[in-house]
C-alpha cells in the first residue's frame, strides 16, 4: 500500500479523482463568497455531464459538446437563482429539488435517446485529449508526473488561479465579497445585490459544468447514471473546510481525491467497494471536528482576553 502511495500511478489516480472536485470546489467558493447556500452543484454536474456527452456525440465536436454541457448547467443555475433570488425559496430545498431532478431527469433523457437506462455508451461521444507538455514530458520521473494528463486536469488548476484573481484583483470579485459579507451595506453604496448574486451563481455553474463534463468526457468517455456520486457535496465540503479560500479549497479537494484513490486501491485487498466511497466523508467529519475544536478554543481565548480587559464585566 505505501509503495503505491509514493508511486506515479497514485499521483495519476489522485489527479483523476481530484479534478472534478477542484472544479466544483471553485464553484462552491464563488457561491460561498456571495453568501449563497447552493447545494445544487450535483444537479449542475449531472446535466453538464449528459450535455457534454450527447452534444459531442451528435455534433462530433468537443467545443459543441462543451457548450451544450455548460448551457445545461447554467440552466439549472438560472432555475435555482429564480426560485431563491426572486421567489425567496429556501436555498436548501431548491438545491435538493434540482439535484433530484438531475438524478432522475438525466436517466430519462438517456432512455429517450438510446433506449438504455444506465449510460450513453452506444453513442459516439468524444473525450478531452491528454496533453503532453513539450520538453517536460521527456524528463525522467518528473515527466510522467507533470505531463500526459487530461486537458481538463490542467484547466482545473487554471480555474483555481482564475478564481483567486477574480476575487482579489477585480471589481466584480470585490462586489461579490461585499454582498456576501453584508448585503444591506453593499446595497447602501449602490451595489445591485440580486444581480451580483446572479452573476456569482452563473460563474459557479460554469465551474460545476467543467467538473461534470470531465466525468463524461475525461474520466469516462460516456455518461452513466448518477456518475457524479456525491462529488458536488464533496466539493462543498472542501470549500467549507478551506473557509472559502481558493488555494486551500484545491488542497482539500485533492486530499479527497487522494482518499478516493486509496479507497479504490484498498479494494485489491478485498475491502468492500463502499470503503472507497466512505473515505471522503470520513475525512470531512474529521476535518469538521478539528475545525470545531479550534473554533471553540479561539472563542475561549477571546473570552479570556475580554475578561482581562474588562475584569468587572465577569462580576456582573
Amino acid at each position: 500500500m505505501l509503495s503505491y502511495i509514493f508511486s506515479a500511478n497514485f499521483l495519476d489516480a489522485l489527479l483523476r479523482m481530484g479534478t472534478p472536485l477542484v472544479f466544483v470546489g471553485m464553484a462552491a467558493v464563488m457561491g460561498g463568497k456571495a453568501n449563497i447556500l447552493c447545494v445544487a452543484y450535483e444537479g449542475m454536474m449531472l446535466f453538464a455531464a449528459l450535455g457534454g456527452a450527447i452534444g459531442s456525440a451528435y455534433t462530433q465536436s468537443l467545443l459543441a459538446g462543451a457548450a451544450l454541457g455548460m448551457a445545461f448547467s447554467m440552466a439549472v443555475a438560472m432555475i435555482f437563482a429564480y426560485f431563491v433570488l426572486y421567489l425567496d425559496t429556501k436555498p436548501l430545498l431548491a438545491g435538493l429539488a434540482l439535484n433530484t431532478l438531475g438524478t432522475g431527469g438525466t436517466v430519462y433523457v438517456v432512455y429517450l435517446l438510446t433506449g438504455m437506462k444506465l449510460d450513453t455508451s452506444s453513442l459516439p461521444s468524444l473525450k478531452f485529449p491528454a496533453v503532453d507538455i513539450p520538453l517536460i514530458k521527456d524528463i525522467p520521473i518528473l515527466g510522467p508526473i507533470l505531463s500526459g494528463h487530461n486537458l481538463m486536469t490542467y484547466l482545473a488548476f487554471f480555474a483555481v488561479a482564475l478564481v483567486w484573481f477574480l476575487l482579489k484583483k477585480t471589481r466584480l470579485g470585490l462586489r461579490i465579497q461585499a454582498v456576501g459579507q453584508d448585503a444591506a451595506a453593499a446595497a447602501s453604496v449602490g451595489i445591485n445585490v440580486r444581480k451580483t448574486k446572479f452573476i456569482a451563481l452563473t460563474i459557479s455553474s460554469i465551474f460545476a459544468a467543467m467538473g461534470g463534463m470531465y466525468m463524461s468526457m475525461g474520466y469516462l468517455p460516456y455518461f452513466t447514471a448518477n456518475m457524479t456520486a456525491g462529488r458536488g457535496f464533496i466539493g462543498i465540503a472542501a470549500q467549507n473546510l478551506a473557509v472559502g479560500h481558493p488555494l486551500w479549497t484545491m488542497f482539500f479537494a485533492l486530499l479527497f481525491g487522494a482518499s478516493m484513490a486509496v479507497g479504490n486501491m484498498a479494494q485489491s485487498y478485498r475491502l468492500p467497494s463502499q470503503f472507497a466511497a466512505l473515505m471522503p466523508y470520513l475525512i470531512t467529519l474529521i476535518g469538521l471536528v478539528i475545525m470545531g475544536a479550534r473554533s471553540k478554543k479561539q472563542d475561549s481565548l477571546t473570552a479570556e482576553a475580554a475578561m482581562k480587559l474588562h475584569p468587572t464585566a465577569g462580576a456582573k
